[in-house]
């Protein structure tokens, strides 16, 4: 769906409060993967420090964290902290899915587009990709793939993955996602959130993490950390172990079972434990929102679709978009029903107004420049 190329662009020039100078387009916007870590997550850290502890999340951290998760998901919520969103989804799918079962996710979900075929290769799990123009999953969506069920030539759908956010930059509200999970679970499936902007998308609709998902029927959740301020820290969340089964196993065998355990619980806690989630995606969220007012003033450029979370969707006049290039690295998402390029912005925690001056004036001067009379 995303196609990462872009012309060759001169280096540009240090820009305050980057690690390093910039060598290449300004990658700013180009994910939310971009951004640096917390530094409220950087001083859990340290405040860890060394010493010792005992491994495999067998420490007082993950002991902590995992008040925090039944908390907010449920008495009987158990949470598996693991290095990546990768790794969580591939564990949470397969704890959900016996080895004849598919699970039923958008076109463009994450699972389906960029997950390198991690669920099919590692997990051994179908996938049964529906197409949206939205990128949410309805329960016609679920209705259509379940008359494969008892039909002994065919994957038997036994799961629901829902994004939250989208890939689209969409988000399903809690009476949304109630909908899917109750028809779901009348066919016999379980139900799956990929989390990794569930920050987004909570802050988005001013509710809880729980309240998108324990409380709407869910039975897995891929909690996501790294996109909103962590390092290396995402998690599965079980809300009830009784329909995810055997999900610290798959885990271990998946890869994804921290020995330091304690350092990515660390992580989780701080964002989880305290209102952090909410104030970076509430700040991303804004600062895209701010990007998408700015950009749709300009002549050759609006949006494609409301900003609802830390996602900007374009559309940007091909010669607008190839000057932007010069200096950026723009991902370009989709085409335009008249054909104008579909660009993909994303906005982070750390995303500076000024970052977003310096974009949206770039993006004004090729705009003029291409509407300027030739003499």
């Amino acid at each position: 769906m995303t196609d990462p190329s872009t012309p060759e662009a001169p280096e540009t020039p240090d820009v305050p409060g980057t690690a390093e100078p910039a060598a290449g387009p300004d990658a700013s916007f180009a994910s939310d993967n971009v951004a640096g870590v917390a530094p409220e997550i950087l001083e859990s850290l340290a405040r860890i420090g060394g010493g010792t502890a005992l491994p495999y999340g067998d420490d007082s951290v993950t002991a902590r964290l995992s008040d925090v998760v039944r908390a907010e998901f449920g008495a009987r919520a158990e949470v598996l902290p693991v290095f990546n969103g990768t790794g969580a989804n591939v564990v949470a799918l397969q704890a959900l899915l016996p080895r004849w079962g598919a699970a039923i996710c958008t076109r463009q979900a994450h699972i389906n587009t960029d997950e390198g075929a991690a669920p099919e290769r590692l997990g051994s799990l179908k996938l049964l990709p529906r197409p949206t123009a939205d990128g949410k999953l309805t329960v016609d969506d679920v209705e259509a793939e379940r008359r494969a069920t008892g039909f002994v030539h065919a994957a038997q759908p036994l799961a629901v993955s829902l994004t939250e956010s989208t890939e689209v930059g969409t988000v399903y509200t809690p009476a949304e996602i109630a909908a899917v999970a109750e028809r779901a679970h009348a066919a016999g499936m379980g139900v799956h959130v990929d989390g990794a902007r569930l920050a987004n998308a909570a802050a988005a609709l001013g509710v809880g993490l729980g309240e998108l998902t324990a409380a709407a029927g869910v039975d897995a959740v891929s909690l996501g950390g790294t996109k909103n301020g962590a390092m290396a820290a995402e998690a599965v969340v079980v809300i009830d172990p009784d329909r995810v089964a055997g999900v610290d196993y798959i885990r271990k065998y998946s890869m994804q079972l921290a020995s330091k355990q304690r350092y990515v619980s660390a992580q989780l806690l701080e964002l989880f434990g305290t209102d952090l989630w909410r104030r970076n995606a509430e700040r991303a969220n804004a600062q895209a929102a701010r990007l998408g007012r700015r950009l749709a003033e300009i002549d050759g450029i609006r949006l494609s679709r409301p900003t609802e979370v830390n996602a900007v969707f374009p559309e940007i006049d091909a010669a607008v978009l190839a000057e932007l290039r010069r200096r950026y690295l723009v991902h370009t998402w989709d085409a335009a029903a008249d054909g104008t390029p579909v660009a993909r912005l994303m906005c982070s925690f750390d995303t500076r107004d000024e970052q977003i001056d310096e974009l949206v004036e770039t993006a004004r001067r090729a705009s003029a420049a291409r509407l300027a009379p030739r003499s």
